[in-house]
């Protein structure tokens, strides 16, 4: 086993190996994972569509066939391990999430939910448990979208609602097409409408993911249940002015571009606390051209990433972020351009799911706490056309897309107990939902 598989078994409660749940094996496992891409500062870099992607989900398919699962791939590059039910033509429920990361981020971020996805198997194989409908393992792809600033690729794919020709235009920091990194994955973007599946098709879908956030840690709690998932809107901005020389040019002429953009960072950073409490915005990426030590930059390109689990104070968040931007570059005299490259609406979870959930906590003695999402997930995508749930897992102070992103293996096999049983409610029901 691999030095971070050492530290995420180093004191682990062995007690907690209960029904059929090995802690060894999903500390092995999540250190073969973090194994590929590995980072110098020892964080994982596996980006969408990326061959550290794909090999990552190429071990956890061989896993899931050593189980005995029918593994196969979509024209969107998902990857699905199926367990078949005494009934298989009810609607199944699918369990997973994505194994893609952010440049250098943790190793617990989506790959959790996936190995805790196929951990429930190897339970239920233990124990006997077989489900009435079929159970999935879904491995969705470029979820993070951290190279062309759209998220949640494989998942909207799966829903059929992919912008038709939205991702043509789109290049990454090497100038690269989405359509050519796709196709260096072996896939092709004309054919992602294929990945397609109908909404009656599924009874449910069912995401665990660590919290990335300090709510769980402060409250003392291993696991909780999400009550909702924020809305996200993404806006690339473009901000030109006049290159020149940084001799040369006198301070009262300049039409700096990163000047207006640095004012506009700013600006965004003190929005969000005037429309609501639960609203966020973050300058993650900025571009700077011609990016030369002694030239006065000309142009400028940087994403806002905007988020609420409110919807009506979201919307009115970004209509001020884009007012604001304006009127900054118009006083500069800078041109300034923007684009919506996603908008999605907050996501409640389904009610229904949320009490099973309280109740299958609350059968191995865990508190049915509550929280709100402020992260986006695959499951948001999910739940704009059928019932969702999630379950959150506590993250050692609140890091998250960090080297230093840490949940206890003790709060995931506790999490791994929540989930199997909750899981095992569902496909236990032998009606449509």
């Amino acid at each position: 086993m691999q030095a971070f598989g050492e530290r995420f078994l180093a004191g682990y409660d062995s007690a907690l190996d209960l029904n059929g749940f090995s802690g060894e094996r999903v500390a092995s496992r999540l250190s073969a994972i973090a194994d590929i891409g590995l980072t110098a500062d020892g964080g994982s870099c596996r980006l969408g569509y990326s061959k550290e992607e794909k090999q990552a989900k190429d071990l956890v398919c061989e896993w899931m066939r050593l189980l005995g699962l029918d593994v196969r791939s979509d024209a969107a590059g998902n990857c699905f391990g199926s367990l078949s039910g005494k009934n298989d033509r009810l609607p199944v429920v699918i369990c997973g999430s994505h194994i893609d990361t952010v440049p250098n981020g943790g190793h617990f971020d989506g790959v959790l939910g996936v190995l805790l996805a196929l951990e429930v198997v190897e339970m239920w194989k233990t124990t006997g448990y077989e489900p009435e409908r079929p159970y999935e393992i879904a491995i969705f792809s470029e979820e993070e979208g951290s190279s062309f600033n759209v998220g949640f690729v494989g998942s909207t794919a799966v829903m059929g609602a992919l912008p038709e020709d939205g991702f043509r235009s789109l290049r990454d920091q090497e100038g690269r097409s989405f359509s050519s990194v796709v196709e260096e994955a072996g896939l092709s973007l004309a054919r992602f409408i294929e990945a397609r599946r109908e909404p009656t098709e599924i009874a449910a879908f069912v995401e665990l993911h660590i919290e990335q956030g300090l709510v769980l840690e402060r409250e003392g709690l291993p696991v909780g249940i999400v009550s909702g998932i924020c809305g996200l809107v993404a806006l690339e901005i473009t901000v030109k002015g006049l290159a020149g020389h940084a001799g040369a040019m006198p301070m009262r002429y300049r039409r700096d571009a990163l000047v207006t953009a640095s004012r506009i960072v700013s600006a965004v950073s003190e929005l969000p606390a005037q429309f609501s409490d639960t609203a966020v915005a973050t300058v993650g990426q900025l571009n700077v051209f011609p990016n030369g030590a002694n030239v006065i930059p000309g142009e400028v390109r940087f994403s806002i990433d905007i988020r609420d689990v409110l919807a009506e104070p979201l919307d009115r968040l970004v209509a001020r972020i884009v007012e604001v931007a304006s009127e900054i570059a118009g006083a500069i005299n800078v041109e300034l351009s923007w684009t919506k490259t996603l908008s999605l609406p907050p996501i409640p979870v389904d009610g229904r799911l949320r009490a099973q959930q309280a109740v299958a906590m609350r059968e191995i003695n865990l508190t049915a706490f509550e929280l709100p999402s402020g992260a986006g997930h695959d499951a948001m995508i999910l739940g704009a056309r059928v019932p969702i749930a999630m379950f959150f897992v506590r993250s050692k102070d609140g890091i998250s897309h960090n080297p230093r992103e840490f949940s206890s293996l003790d709060d995931c096999a506790i999490a791994a107990q929540a989930l199997s049983r909750f899981l095992a409610k569902l496909l236990s029901e032998t009606v449509s939902s």
